[in-house]
């Protein structure tokens, strides 16, 4: 029996228990920044397997098992929700009014209370120090780096390694590992751009912003059709034109909402500085009278996942999964914030994805060619992860993946 399946023994013991924990958390979905009945929870049960628990970052919960010499692997998952209003028809769906858990959050927090149970329990088999961190408000970008700010590379021993990972719309049963860039750069800009007002009668003597900001919106395409190389990836989506409240009034100013996306730090400054100079350009022709404003919200770092840790993650994968059960993850143009964790430390990290969609559905989806249309993909309102195998693979490939490094040698 390998280390893995020694830890791994009382599994299917705890799966009721973890399937109670997770409809649970589903039908109790908390924004970002308001996760304190999950907070409690999972401090509450972090303790009674016998970590030393801490809150960082506000909700932020972080279990510490010291468990002898060796390494130290810290293991993360994410806690909140969206505004968003659940579709499901699920006998466990939400009860909060406007919120669900649309992307799989409550997995991620019940798959890593699985296995930091597990691990205490098995702590026999292996040595070191494991992290179990619980991180909130990912959607808003800013949980992780509430958690920093707060201390946390001073607060926790300093890991060796960081782990992560995410349910996908891939069928439950596979886990999904890539080194390189698996998640983009996400940026969100607010651009402000002001005209002079006047009667809707007398254009002649306004500068219109509205005609200012269509001009910004169509030259702006021009990022990606002429300004990136053929075979780079970046997205450039104007979300949002604000401006004006009436037929006959013109205003004197617009708002844009701006979603910038990239897999190259690089390529994303190439970007950011040619929306400046284009917006910064417009308004110069328009005669705008004030320079735009620039406001940055919401802003994800790329995840590049390192390769020495993805090649050893995977291998440890493939041993106790088999290699049909693992596959080769294909970016996502999603954003994440969790690498700003292991950069707060300096050291390396791999994120995974790991299925979620019930197997027949998603292979029947796949043979008629429309997985993008059936399958619902994270923040839908019916992004809905079928129970098992889903929780008991993302326990299991916690486990898995921090044994590869606590684990004997």
């Amino acid at each position: 029996m390998s280390i893995v399946d020694t830890v791994l023994t009382g599994l299917d013991s705890e799966l009721a228990g973890l399937r109670d924990t997770y409809r649970q958390l589903h039908r109790h979905p908390e924004l970002s920044f308001q996760e304190h009945g999950t907070s409690q929870l999972v401090a509450e049960k972090l303790a009674s397997f016998g970590y030393s628990v801490q809150h960082i970052g506000g909700t932020g919960v972080v279990g510490v098992l010291a468990n002898g010499e060796g390494p130290t692997v810290l293991s993360r998952a994410d806690m909140d929700a969206l505004p968003v209003t659940e579709a499901t028809g699920l006998p466990y769906a939400s009860t909060v009014e406007g919120v669900m858990h649309a992307c799989g959050h409550d997995v991620h927090v019940t798959a890593l209370l699985g296995a930091a149970q597990l691990l205490a329990q098995g702590r026999d088999a292996w040595s070191g120090t494991f992290i179990a961190l619980f991180q909130p408000a990912e959607e808003l970008g800013g949980g992780s780096q509430a958690m920093v700010d707060d201390g946390l590379a001073a607060k926790v021993p300093r890991p060796d390694v960081v782990l992560g990972q995410h349910v996908m719309p891939l069928p439950a049963g596979v886990v999904a590992t890539a080194t390189g860039p698996v998640l983009s750069a996400g940026d969100s800009l607010k651009v402000t751009v002001h005209g002079k007002g006047s009667h809707g009668s007398m254009p002649h003597m306004s500068v219109d912003p509205v005609v200012l900001a269509a001009s910004i919106v169509l030259k702006l395409q021009t990022i990606v059709s002429r300004e990136t190389k053929p075979g780079e990836f970046a997205v450039v989506t104007v979300g949002a034109l604000n401006a004006g409240t009436k037929s006959n009034i013109i205003p004197d100013r617009a708002v844009l909402l701006l979603n910038i996306r990239s897999y190259d730090n690089k390529l994303r400054t190439r970007v950011l500085d040619a929306i400046e100079r284009i917006v910064k350009g417009e308004c110069a022709a328009a005669g705008s009278p004030r320079e735009p404003e620039f406001e940055f919200y919401d802003q994800f770092p790329l995840t590049s996942n390192d390769a020495g840790v993805t090649e050893k993650v995977t291998a440890a994968f493939t041993s106790h999964f088999g290699g049909a059960a693992v596959q080769h993850a294909s970016r996502q143009t999603a954003s994440e914030d969790f690498s700003r964790i292991p950069d707060a430390f300096g050291v390396p990290y791999t994120y995974w994805l790991l299925g979620g969609c019930d197997p027949q559905t998603y292979r029947a989806a796949a043979a008629r060619g429309t997985v993008e249309q059936d399958i619902p993909a994270n923040h839908s309102p019916f992004f809905a992860p079928v129970v098992e195998p889903t929780l008991s693979m993302g326990v299991q490939s916690h486990v898995a993946a921090a044994l590869a490094y606590l684990g004997p040698n």
